[in-house]
């Protein structure tokens, strides 16, 4: 049994590959100070990068689950998942109201997906 980390710190690495699964670590928007459809948008533009690192791609998620600061926001961030997600190809997912990290962060999203 092989286990493969990429970029890997003290506190976690951002992808962990295993029997051709793959998990990435949380991710958030590369500019807080935007607003949610923003940071949706750049949040799953970093994902997607992470994902082909890794051999995959947003076709192949598995599981998704996105924490949310304010659900005031669901609409607006479902609205930017919706248009990014391949017709026929969403993942199981689960959406969760959450404290953030940081004040200025509105979403996070951890991905499994399988490698192709």
């Amino acid at each position: 049994m092989s286990i493969e980390r990429l970029e890997t710190g003290q506190r976690m690495s951002r992808i962990v590959k295993h029997n051709g699964t793959i998990y990435l670590c949380g991710q958030v928007a590369a500019d807080a100070n935007k607003d949610i459809t923003e940071q949706t948008q750049t949040m799953l533009d970093k994902v997607e990068a992470l994902l082909e690192q890794a051999g995959s791609d947003k076709a192949h998620m598995l599981s998704a689950t996105l924490y949310i600061r304010d659900m005031k926001d669901f609409a607006a961030m479902n609205t930017v998942w919706d248009a990014w997600v391949p017709h026929g190809h969403a993942p199981a997912r689960a959406c969760v109201e959450a404290r953030m990290a940081r004040p200025e962060l509105l979403v996070e999203i951890s991905v499994i997906a399988a490698e192709i």
